[in-house]
């Protein structure tokens, strides 16, 4: 499967676009974003798990990236409420056991630097919001790796930013607010992907915006082993 596999373009999934289908564990439901390969994939997804589901154990051949988005994500190594970011590298293992609160979540696999082996669980919803240097933002820090930048971010109602011409892309999903984007308004549950090169200009919708931003990685993809 290739969905949204040109990395040289831009691409964007809205809410109203969502297509929700079942993956191989019942009560698990996939919402593809990008897609280099079948069930063993380069992928961008939300996953929604109905409450008191699970997803048999897996190893994470490429690593797994999340940030929890509803309710309370679990495994054998603990729970994780919403606004938590966890980092599975190459090679570790787990199996989802999801609670009463149901869970919705955003999922990246096979988007990690074979020398990047950090694994984290870090309660992002409890961090304090940092001053940024751009004056009406505010950001938390989540993970960097050489070229690569996670990061939250909220921006005051009218705040506008240029980006410089991007070396690595920028990939960003709509928490809260909105967006603007060259008169296009993107709601939350938004995801959009500037390839490298790209330098957009965005604004924060009238409410303000929360963004999850993931910067820098797009600059070599490949698809992963079957």
């Amino acid at each position: 499967m290739r969905l949204n596999a040109d990395f040289s373009h831009f691409a964007c999934v809205t809410p109203e676009q969502y297509q929700w289908v079942a993956s191989p564990s019942a009560g698990v439901e996939r919402m593809m974003l990008d897609r280099i390969g079948d069930e063993v994939a380069r992928a961008t997804s939300l996953v929604r798990y109905a409450p008191n589901s699970q997803f048999s154990h897996h190893i994470h051949g490429g690593g797994e990236e999340i940030l929890v988005l509803e309710g309370v994500f679990a495994d054998e190594h603990g729970r994780y409420p919403a606004g938590s970011y966890l980092r599975n590298p190459i090679g570790t293992g787990h199996t989802p056991q999801i609670g009463e609160e149901g869970a919705l979540i955003l999922v990246k696999l096979y988007q990690f630097d074979q020398n990047d082996l950090l694994r984290l669980a870090i309660p992002a919803h409890r961090l304090p919001w940092q001053p940024d240097r751009r004056p009406g933002i505010s950001y938390k820090m989540l993970h960097t790796f050489g070229q690569e930048r996670v990061s939250l971010e909220r921006w005051e109602a009218g705040v506008q930013v240029t980006y410089p011409i991007l070396g690595g892309g920028l990939e960003i999903l709509i928490l809260e607010g909105s967006l603007q984007d060259n008169g296009i308004e993107y709601l939350k549950g938004s995801w959009c992907r500037y390839p490298a090169g790209a330098a957009p200009q965005l604004q924060a919708g009238s409410d303000g915006v929360q963004l999850y931003l993931k910067r820098g990685h797009l600059a070599a993809v490949s698809q992963p082993d079957q």
